[in-house]
């Protein structure tokens, strides 16, 4: 499994316009009743983007570890990388983000900080990755916004979504896993001392769970939703499952 590098890139003359005022982020929303962020992006051969999302220490980076050697074995180039961060612009930002240190931030500021790290991970790393055909496995992608920040943050998911199909071009993954769990098992699973979004209170964490889940119901066919409380060998039976089938349905070559 790669760890794609790449040079810095800037925006071309194709990128699409930053959002407009309908993106007020000013205007905070509920969780309730919250929508799929839409189609996935434009056909790029046969590269795909897988994302895992959950509450922390949901196990997302060990069952994405696990699916990319599942991947290999079957013949397809693996991209792994992970957000905040997977470019050094990003790790910059990422130690910021979840520096104790931080703890003032501004939740717009927050926001944006993501949706920029994101930004240049996309422009760095997984737009050329897909574009030669690989496939992409990121820990965390734009609905950790949209949960974390949209809706328990308050900010509103609507606003979130605008800032973050902006920043990436309108690239969305094409599947999503969700290791969904109690917060609290979550949390224990991580001694020692916590970042600062883990140590957020107990409830912002089960607000972000229930975001995940809204997201999820709205969009089935772009989320694998797996019992992340399952012993790690049945989670990771379940999401070569979930994600072979999804793949060989948007027919993606696995050897």
């Amino acid at each position: 499994m790669r760890r794609a590098r790449a040079s810095q890139v800037g925006p071309g003359p194709g990128d699409p316009e930053p959002p407009g005022p309908a993106a007020d982020l000013d205007s905070p929303q509920p969780a309730a009743g919250l929508g799929g962020p839409g189609p996935a992006a434009d056909p790029r051969g046969a590269g795909r983007l897988v994302a895992f999302e959950g509450v922390e220490g949901a196990g997302k980076s060990t069952q994405l570890r696990l699916l990319g050697r599942e991947l290999e074995r079957l013949g397809r180039e693996v991209v792994a990388t992970r957000e905040p961060g997977g470019t050094p612009l990003g790790e910059r930002v990422r130690a910021i983000l979840l520096d104790p240190a931080s703890a003032g931030m501004h939740p717009r500021a927050e926001a944006l900080l993501f949706a920029a790290a994101r930004a240049q991970l996309v422009e760095q790393v997984i737009r050329p990755a897909l574009d030669r055909g690989a496939v992409v496995l990121c820990d965390r992608y734009l609905h950790s916004s949209l949960a974390y920040q949209g809706a328990a943050r308050g900010l509103g998911v609507e606003a979130v979504q605008a800032v973050n199909r902006w920043g990436t071009g309108g690239l969305l993954p094409d599947v999503v896993v969700l290791l969904d769990l109690d917060p609290s098992v979550g949390l224990a699973r991580r001694p020692g001392s916590r970042d600062r979004i883990e140590d957020q209170e107990l409830e912002f964490h089960r607000a972000v769970r229930l975001a995940f889940r809204d997201l999820a119901e709205a969009d089935p066919d772009r989320f694998a939703v797996v019992d992340g409380d399952l012993p790690a060998e049945q989670v990771a039976d379940r999401v070569r499952a979930a994600v072979l089938a999804r793949l060989e349905e948007r027919r993606v070559g696995l050897g």
